[in-house]
């Protein structure tokens, strides 16, 4: 059996590359701007010609950084989640971090695992979409000295602002539309708002604004596929005399309404349709689906840059929606969801 060949040094790399060790630690840490153009190109060339990698978490108990940040979120297979991750990877490398993403698959025993997973490996700061309220975990890490951020959801008992979108103004901005193209009674549909403080929000905010606009509104607070389907069904036999729409939490809760629209042969724009999130495949369907998209990039550049420069006064907590109106909340589309 053959045996890896050996890992090459700094000492190696500093060699070939005529210069010192210092230099090349620099070179691979955060001081690599010090060094002139030149340097840097000779030690790119010398690491890539040895296959030399810096060992991090050496580097890390050595009190010199891991240049590693780690981020936990609750359903990588929402698409919330993976928008949002893109946009921390893009502003990690830019600030010459990398990435440890966690998923906890909503379980906050998952989730204290992860979180112990990650102090382990020495990462010099945490971005959490928290599953549940691990407050004494997060209070220990802090203690340690790794900055934590909050991401889409708070946590009760820790101070930081939760980095997400503007959950009050999505909210308004979407009745405003709707309202302005002839709807009058409006279901919210949402997944269970419990542990998820931004469902919360939104919820709370559209019963508000609904009773406040004298809007006829109703809500379903679960994605089982009897309750929507009997809701949708209720909500469409009304929709001769009274303008009405459906209005989904998240990108999760637009699916399931699809869903249940093509089940049951529904046209949109009759009967309106309307999703907080952005899906790629939300102009696809039908005549198209209206939206409002999370601008998830800027979310995770502020999140990154949050744990990188904490007192910098410009950075954004709450971030505006963009709205796509598109076929779905126009009355007059007579196109069905199958074409």
């Amino acid at each position: 059996m053959s045996s890896l060949p050996p890992r090459a040094t700094l000492i190696e790399v500093a060699t070939l590359a005529g210069t010192s060790k210092t230099s090349v630690s620099r070179f691979f840490g955060p001081e690599r701007d010090r060094l002139s153009p030149k340097l840097r190109e000779r030690i790119e060339q010398a690491a890539h010609t040895l296959g030399y990698r810096p060992n991090l978490m050496a580097r890390g108990l050595k009190g010199g950084g891991s240049r590693l940040l780690g981020m936990l979120v609750a359903d990588i297979r929402n698409p919330f989640s993976v928008a949002v991750v893109h946009g921390v990877e893009q502003a990690a490398r830019a600030y010459g971090y990398s990435l440890i993403v966690c998923n906890t698959d909503n379980d906050p025993e998952q989730e204290q695992h992860h979180l112990e997973l990650l102090a382990a490996y020495q990462v010099e700061g945490i971005i959490i979409n928290a599953a549940g309220q691990p407050e004494s975990q997060l209070t220990a890490i802090k203690r340690a000295g790794i900055p934590v951020v909050l991401l889409d959801r708070d946590i009760h008992t820790l101070s930081e602002p939760v980095i997400g979108l503007d959950n009050t103004l999505a909210i308004d901005m979407a009745l405003n539309h709707l309202i302005g193209q002839g709807y009058r009674t409006v279901l919210y549909v949402s997944n269970p708002p419990e542990g998820a403080s931004a469902r919360q929000e939104r919820l709370v905010r559209f019963q508000h604004q609904a009773s406040q606009r004298g809007l006829n509104a109703h809500t379903l607070t679960e994605l089982n596929e009897r309750a929507l389907s009997a809701a949708l069904t209720s909500l469409a036999s009304a929709v001769s005399s009274t303008p009405s729409a459906v209005l989904c939490a998240n990108g999760t809760a637009t699916l399931s309404v699809v869903q249940s629209f093509q089940a049951q042969g529904l046209t949109m724009g009759p009967l309106g349709l309307m999703g907080i999130d952005e899906m790629a495949w939300c102009d696809l369907v039908g005549p198209g689906i209206t939206t409002l998209a999370q601008p998830t990039d800027a979310i995770g550049h502020a999140a990154v840059k949050h744990l990188i420069h904490p007192t910098d006064t410009a950075i954004t907590f709450r971030h505006p929606p963009r709205l796509h109106a598109r076929g779905s909340t126009v009355p007059g589309k007579t196109r069905t969801t199958a074409d």
